[in-house]
């Protein structure tokens, strides 16, 4: 039960983070939500979701093998998911998401099926993301040596929803604030995340840096 408790946390904040920055599908989702409605948004959104729990499930399993490695290196690997965090951080406060305006506009989807393939293939079609999920693995310190199936399966649920969630909120806000949403506000969006980023991958760095030290 402890363990469970552990992951529910860092599992919700892993999904959200993955899906935070507003790069092309952030823009689709906004877009189909003021252009179409919430659900078409949120079906593009569940797609994008689930390109990023395959990409999670490739880092865990990947990360499974070599958990003595893990247990071995898990300052360094903080200290390194840090900087990658740290160095992700400091690209979404510099860019201006309504560039990315044009390459996210796609044609309209007829059925939720559409919205959710596109949002899949969006977000599938950008591996590197699978760098930012190490980065979030390695600070949250999610993988564990001594984790069971139940722990696995729990966890990766815990990402999903953390995903889910966040796109839940990103439509119901736009969709509220519909006829007064500026899409250039996006940047000052990416800006905050970049800023929380930062300060997450400063708070780990720190703490690897002064346990190495020890």
């Amino acid at each position: 039960m402890e363990q469970l408790v552990y992951i529910l946390p860092r599992g919700l904040a892993i999904g959200a983070l993955i899906s935070a920055p507003m790069g092309p599908i952030g823009m689709l989702v906004i877009q189909r939500t003021l252009s179409k409605d919430r659900w078409p948004a949120l079906f593009t959104g569940l797609g994008a979701a689930m390109s990023d729990l395959i990409y999670c499930l490739l880092t865990g399993f990947g990360l499974s093998f070599i958990t003595d490695f893990i247990e071995e290196q898990q300052l360094w690997l903080q200290l390194i998911g840090g900087v990658v965090l740290a160095i992700f951080g400091i690209y979404l406060f510099r860019k201006n998401p309504t560039r990315s305006l044009k390459s996210a506009d796609t044609a309209p989807a007829t059925n939720y099926w559409t919205d959710f393939v596109t949002g899949f293939l969006l977000t599938f079609s950008n591996p590197l993301i699978l760098f930012f999920i190490v980065g979030l693995f390695a600070r949250f310190c999610f993988i564990l040596p001594d984790y069971g199936i139940h722990h696995y399966i729990f966890a990766y649920i815990c990402i999903l929803a953390g995903a889910l969630l966040w796109w839940y909120g990103v439509t119901w806000l736009v969709n509220r604030l519909r006829r007064r949403f500026n899409v250039r506000a996006l940047k000052l969006v990416n800006r905050i995340i970049g800023c929380l980023l930062l300060v997450m991958a400063l708070a780990g760095i720190t703490m690897a840096v002064y346990d190495l030290l020890r």
